[in-house]
Order: structure tokens, then sequence, then C-alpha cells
């Protein structure tokens, strides 16, 4: 082996141990944890806010530039499935009639138009 895939090796098991110390610190105390009421709200906001980060930029950009044009089938499957969701927020089925409006928009218009 030359030095570096001793090097890597040597990473790599580094990384490992940071990561199951860092996952199994809470597993070795013999402490009860809990954490504060300011951590435990803004856990409440951590799934949206990563979904958010993944989606909204996959809406509104091609190829790392923003849409330059309306004729985007993107543009208007957001539209109708946030009219959707709005309109029937208090619903149980919500989240699902959001997800096959704005499919019911997206497709038609990319599909069959190319847009």
């Amino acid at each position: 082996m030359n030095q570096t895939d001793l090097w890597t090796l040597g990473v790599i098991v580094g990384m490992a141990l940071v990561t199951v110390l860092s996952r199994s610190f809470f597993f070795i105390s013999r402490h009860d944890w809990s954490l504060p009421a300011w951590a435990q709200r803004g856990l409440q906001y951590a799934p949206i806010a990563a979904l958010s980060a993944v989606i909204v930029p996959e809406m509104v950009m091609t190829q790392g530039q923003l849409v330059s044009t309306w004729q985007d089938a993107r543009l208007f499957a957001v539209l109708a499935g946030a009219l959707w969701y709005f309109l029937r927020r208090t619903s149980r089925h919500a989240v699902l009639g959001t997800l096959i409006v704005g499919m019911a928009v997206y497709l038609p218009l990319h599909v069959g138009l190319g847009w």
C-alpha cells in the first residue's frame, strides 16, 4: 500500500468513528436527555425547510439559471398545486390532492406541448 492509500483508509476509519460516536452519544450516557423547548420548536420546521431547499430550486431554475420563459410546465403545475392546497388545506387529503393536481397540470403541458 502506498501513502495515499493509507491516508485514504485512515480518513475513512476516522470518519466512521466520528459518525458512530456522534450518533451513539445519547445512548452512551446514563442520564436522560431532553432538548430545550427552543430546540424542539426549531426541529418542527426542519423537515419543511429541508424539503423547500430541495424542491424550490427545481421549480424555478433550469441548469442553474432562473426560468426565463412563462412556457414552463413546472410553473403552471406549482401554481395549480398551490391553489389546490390553499383551497383544501383543512381536508385530510390536501397534500395528496396537491400532488395529483400538480402532476395533472404538469404532464399534459410537458409531454403534450413540450414545455
